[in-house]
């Protein structure tokens, strides 16, 4: 074969600093693109062998990358179809033609990966140079090797390859020396390319076996090749095909270390899109930023992102697991990916396969749902809040947990609470707690009276009663310490005071000298003799305000507003009029400390005078 010169062509001659600037988001990304054309080209001709239009043997299908850092390349070699003369001309002298369109026109269903052009073109930009020794499954195909500088310039002349397949050997260019790290690109293969369906290999690695028993047992290191891609992609497989244990297995291989998982569910569908995928429900902790971005995306069994906040909605960032469809373009930056449509469909069908696996489990298996309630309630929640179809459909499956373990849909609490809980506006009061032990006297106080009160103890939950109480009817959630259980309700009929109106004004006065005006409203009320002599309440609006507020920008808005609400009925009140002189001024402070501690709020010099004073109340010095 004579010496032949070309041209590529290409509309700008400053094409080369066009695809090293702007092609790719990543420059990592060239390994990614030449070893999924390296797969592309052996699926291809397996597909011809399937067809009987290869009567040769590929009995061993290999992507092999090597490194030689005295001659300063790296290589990505495969024994796939090759190209002939004509081909070289036609696919590598006119970028973005791409030969897979081409193919899967023509065998239609074949598994191909990439679009061989454009994504060839990402080896400039950390190369110099690149040679492509390319030889055609044909027979009698001569081999040809192709080569360019970084110029619309190339070369192509007699190539050495004796098998069908292609070497494409990159000259590392002195600003991209870290490619010519052998850590750097095994990382590299082991992040993009380490499901691919053919094996890749990647130099040797040692390994230790045993021979002999006892005494005569023998340690022997043996030199392996390093293949990347040992793991299969289960999510390739048949859901039919596989057991428990391969699941976990797989999760245990991407999240070493991690708690197991609670369930998971198989992604499967062809149409209208192609999309396959496992995606896992974890064990969430209270801290959602730390669980996210652990969904890994891929095309084709090529890693494209694991940043996937603009790709799904953002409460399955929560999930763990792996998505996969063709229809996700790999040569794209990342931004592009929010806007594509098929990843808005994508979307939309995770969403209520995820919705139908928790609405399955709660309907087959209520039990076991409510024993991973505590588990999942947080991205039920999340959901919840941040999608409105999810929401329509998680509605039905959440559940609500009271202060006894027990656990409703938010239709059963209605059924079962409502008649007792339901205040003057005919709307149901869900009475909530979210510090069960600090509550303890409150909850008491409300089960003694026939109420009922439910566990919400995350920051999310101020947010998701929001929503219930916008698209739920007739119902509000009141936090047991927000008010006084006559007023959360609003129900019982006021009842009469055991004080005159002066012994009334002289209960608040002496309060009101104790408290100071910095607080919120001092309010006198005729409440039973089992309510505590004085309460500290905080009103449900602001209080939730605030700590949304808190949630979005920590260090924001903090201030401590609260109303102190006097029990005028309590025997102790009364024994306060009976004291004499400053005692009086001491016992009020007393009753109010009293109030401020079962709140947490009484603290330094303060609680050190409380603890003294209680001291000198039992001594009966007071």
């Amino acid at each position: 074969m004579s010496k032949k010169k070309g041209n590529i062509e290409v509309q700008s001659e400053n094409i080369f600093d066009i695809i090293k600037r702007f092609l790719y988001s990543d420059q990592e990304i060239f390994l990614r693109e030449l070893v999924s054309n390296a797969v592309d080209a052996i699926h291809k001709l397996q597909t011809l062998s399937r067809k009987g239009e290869f009567d040769g043997k590929l009995e061993n299908p290999l992507v092999e990358i090597k490194l030689d850092t005295d001659k300063k390349t790296l290589t990505i070699s495969d024994n796939g179809i090759g190209m002939t003369e004509d081909e070289v001309r036609k696919y590598l002298n006119q970028i973005a033609v791409s030969g897979a369109k081409e193919f899967m026109t023509k065998y239609e269903g074949s598994n191909i990966i990439g679009n061989f052009g454009l994504g060839f073109y990402s080896s400039f930009m950390v190369a110099d140079k690149v040679e492509v020794n390319t030889k055609s499954y044909k027979k009698d195909a001569e081999p040809v090797l192709w080569s360019c500088e970084g110029s619309p310039e190339t070369v192509i002349t007699k190539g050495t390859r004796k098998e069908h397949g292609t070497d494409i050997t990159l000259f590392i260019s002195e600003d991209s020396k870290e490619f010519l790290q052998k850590d750097r690109i095994e990382g590299l293969l082991n992040k993009y390319d380490k499901f691919l369906p053919v094996k890749i290999k990647f130099g040797t690695k040692t390994i230790t076996e045993y021979e002999g028993e006892g005494d005569d047992k023998k340690e022997i290191k043996k030199e392996v090749d390093n293949i990347i891609n040992e793991m299969d992609a289960i999510w390739m497989k048949n859901p039919n095909d596989l057991k428990d244990e391969d699941y976990i297995a797989f999760y245990n291989y991407l999240y070493p270390m991690s708690q197991p998982p609670m369930f998971w569910i198989h992604l499967n569908i062809d149409y209208p899109f192609n999309l396959r995928g496992v995606l896992y429900f974890p064990k969430l902790t209270n801290n959602i930023e730390l669980e996210r971005n652990k969904i890994q995306l891929y095309s084709n069994q090529v890693y494209v992102t694991d940043e996937v906040k603009d790709i799904v909605p953002e409460f399955l960032t929560l999930l763990h697991g792996v998505i996969d469809s063709p229809d996700i373009p790999l040569n794209v930056s990342r931004s592009y990916l929010q806007s594509d449509s098929n990843v808005r469909k994508i979307t939309g069908y995770i969403t209520k396969k995820v919705a139908e696996k928790l609405n399955d489990l709660f309907v087959d298996e209520r039990a076991s749902f409510e024993e991973k309630w505590d588990d999942i309630s947080l991205f039920v929640k999340y959901g919840m809040i941040t999608d409105e179809k999810f929401y329509k459909k998680a509605v039905k499956f959440f559940l609500l947990k009271n202060t006894d373990g027990k656990y409703f849909t938010l239709e059963e609490y209605q059924e079962k609470f409502k008649a007792n809980q339901t205040n003057k506006d005919d709307k149901m009061v869900i009475l909530y707690t979210n510090h069960v032990d600090a509550h303890t006297h409150k909850v008491s106080l409300a089960k003694e009276r026939g109420y009922d009160v439910v566990v919400f103890d995350h920051p999310i939950d101020n947010h998701l009663m929001q929503q219930l109480e916008t698209k739920e009817s007739g119902i509000q959630f009141a936090r047991i310490d927000s008010d006084t259980l006559d007023n959360l309700i609003e129900k019982e009929e006021n009842k009469e005071s055991v004080l005159s109106e002066k012994e009334q004004e002289k209960v608040k006065e002496l309060f009101q000298e104790v408290i100071g005006e910095s607080q919120g409203t001092l309010m006198l009320k005729p409440m039973a003799t089992d309510e505590p002599p004085v309460t500290i309440v905080r009103p449900e609006s602001l209080r939730r305000m605030q700590e949304m507020q808190m949630m979005q920008s920590p260090g924001g808005m903090n201030f401590d507003f609260y109303n102190i609400v006097v029990n005028s009925n309590h025997p102790l009140i009364a024994k306060l009029l009976k004291k004499r002189g400053d005692n009086k001024k001491a016992f009020a402070k007393y009753l109010y400390d009293l109030a401020l501690l079962s709140h947490g709020m009484l603290k330094g010099d303060a609680m050190t005078e409380f603890i003294n004073n209680s001291i000198e109340f039992l001594g009966g010095e007071k």
